[in-house]
């Protein structure tokens, strides 16, 4: 089991607050001038990945006692309890596996003395037999018509996971495929896409595990009902499929028990997308392409599990994140990549790091008193640029800043790249060197803000996989080292019970609400009923007129 000792209270830690004392007024510039080669000692190198974190204030005496405390905490020893199957995930007693799902060693992985593995192969082999299935054209539409367009709902995990790689992979997306993603429970979400697919040709995957999701289960039955507008009852099995593992709800709604995906409950919602809960990724770019996904992310797996922590890019950049948070008392954390494909990766870390390690309690059940999770944000360069990158330049919030950008164009006949580059290369060295004189102070830019780089040769599926498990190791380690449980959302949960207290009073029925919550509900019928009175006197004005 993951051990449950309080940071603050090691070696390390006190050592590392003594030299932050020693260090505070040391800037950037100043620790270059002192060592000009830190980019070769401050750099790692994985497959076609660089990371380079020689823009940040980590010196050689920080990464020592950065090194001790995973020593003292035992990090060692918790990453193989989570390769191992153990339930580290203590508060909803589960193993924590979504590196089972990428696992092609041929090596078993055991949950309760279970061997998942084949359970994990037969899914995929399903997947790949459907997949080939749709785009060869042996299952079709009730017309008769080929699938060509897919349509995702699911919220949270099932949905940003998905949409995101969707969005990262469209080079290599099949040929005439289309791919659209619901997730709101706002009827707007569901009724736009609905407007823009052809029932004939619509295949559509409601993604939830227990099939119960108020949110996914809203939208999959306006899908279905619009869907009868056009089709028979008969006909939904072949419009319909369910990732889920409750079979007796998903026959009832109509999808066929040969059309269900299973997963697992190892296998958390934000770390899911290597699931069958991917299958739309396999879909809409192919299931080689899918696959290849999953070898990129178990060759970041194989590295983070095997590799020195000094040489291990999840640590190290788990590492230093901790050293800003809680030395230097950074808040936030900007993911900037310069890479179009990637839009929606900001998006997908904010759930993943924040969901995870957004805690205030401790694994021993105490309430902590040091910081935990940064707020994470950014949108990809060069739009950030004319926007808040003012504040990270200028503003008074401390914000570490992650750039990501691939050296080669995907596109042949980008004639852009270049001047991309150039941007990517140069915010770094401004952040660092500010402009400390001007003719006036509204132009000066202090600088001696702090950057990670991280270059690849180009966004492949490979590439992309094991980008997307170096964040999912860092998010763990860093969970470690804060001893809080990183895989359960309890703070998700709450919102979800008043809804489920609040809906049936909106409906007229009888809910176990407090006279605050009725009270609210009464205010917020008579403002819609005023809103209602309103577009009616309109409505008459505008017929009278």
């Amino acid at each position: 089991m993951l051990s449950k000792i309080n940071p603050t209270q090691t070696m390390a830690w006190k050592s590392l607050q003594r030299q932050m004392d020693l260090q505070k007024d040391e800037t950037l510039t100043d620790i270059f001038q002192k060592n000009p080669d830190r980019f070769n000692t401050h750099h790692i190198e994985f497959e076609n990945i660089l990371v380079d974190f020689s823009k940040t204030h980590l010196q050689a005496q920080n990464q020592t006692e950065l090194l001790n405390l995973c020593r003292e905490i035992n990090l060692k020893s918790a990453i193989e309890a989570q390769f191992s199957g153990e339930k580290i995930n203590e508060t909803e007693h589960r193993a924590v596996l979504h590196t089972a799902l990428r696992n092609f060693s041929g090596n078993p992985v055991a949950v309760d003395g279970k061997n998942i593995m084949p359970d994990i192969q037969r899914v995929l082999a399903q997947m790949k037999a459907f997949t080939e299935a749709v785009h060869n054209g042996t299952h079709r539409g009730f017309s008769g018509k080929k699938i060509d367009t897919i349509v995702n709902i699911g919220i949270g995990g099932s949905d940003l996971g998905p949409v995101m790689v969707c969005r990262a992979l469209k080079h290599y997306a099949v040929k005439d495929m289309k791919v659209h993603f619901v997730s709101n429970v706002d009827g707007t979400h569901i009724t736009e896409t609905l407007n823009e697919v052809n029932p004939e040709t619509t295949l559509f995957l409601i993604v939830s595990k227990t099939f119960t999701t108020q949110e996914t289960m809203a939208n999959a039955k306006t899908a279905k009902k619009w869907f009868l507008n056009f089709a028979d009852e008969v006909d939904v099995s072949k419009h319909f499929v369910a990732i889920s593992t409750n079979t007796e709800a998903v026959v009832n709604f109509g999808i066929a028990r040969e059309n269900m995906f299973e997963f697992w409950d190892f296998v958390g919602g934000r770390f899911s997308l290597w699931s069958a809960v991917g299958l739309s990724i396999a879909l809409y770019c192919g299931y080689d392409c899918f696959e290849t996904l999953l070898k990129g992310a178990e060759a970041m797996d194989i590295h983070f599990l095997n590799t020195p922590f000094e040489k291990n890019i999840p640590v190290m950049m788990a590492l230093i994140s901790i050293f800003y948070t809680n030395f230097l008392d950074y808040t936030n954390e900007a993911v900037l990549p310069y890479e179009q494909y990637l839009d929606r990766f900001p998006a997908y870390l904010q759930q993943g790091i924040m969901e995870s390690n957004g805690k205030t309690c401790d694994r021993n059940g105490n309430f902590i008193d040091y910081a935990t999770c940064p707020i994470v944000w950014g949108e990809p360069g060069t739009n950030g640029q004319h926007s808040f990158y003012q504040l990270i330049h200028q503003g008074t919030a401390k914000t570490l800043s992650i750039f990501m950008a691939g050296a080669q164009s995907l596109n042949p006949s980008d004639k852009h790249h270049e001047m991309l580059l150039s941007n990517f290369f140069a915010q770094p060295e401004a952040l660092m060197k500010g402009r400390l004189t001007a003719e006036n102070n509204h132009k000066v830019f202090k600088g001696n803000h702090p950057t990670i780089s991280i270059l690849y040769q180009k966004l492949t599926p490979r590439t992309l996989g094991a980008l997307i498990a170096l964040f999912e190791h860092r998010t763990f380690v860093q969970g470690v080292i804060w001893n809080i449980f990183s895989y359960d959302q309890w703070g998700v949960e709450l919102g979800k019970e008043l809804a489920n207290k609040i809906l049936p009073e909106l409906e007229n029925d009888t809910g176990e609400l407090t006279e605050y919550d009725l009270a609210w509900i009464k205010n917020t019928r008579k403002l819609i009923a005023d809103y209602h009175a309103i577009l009616e006197k309109l409505e008459k004005k505008e017929a009278a007129a």
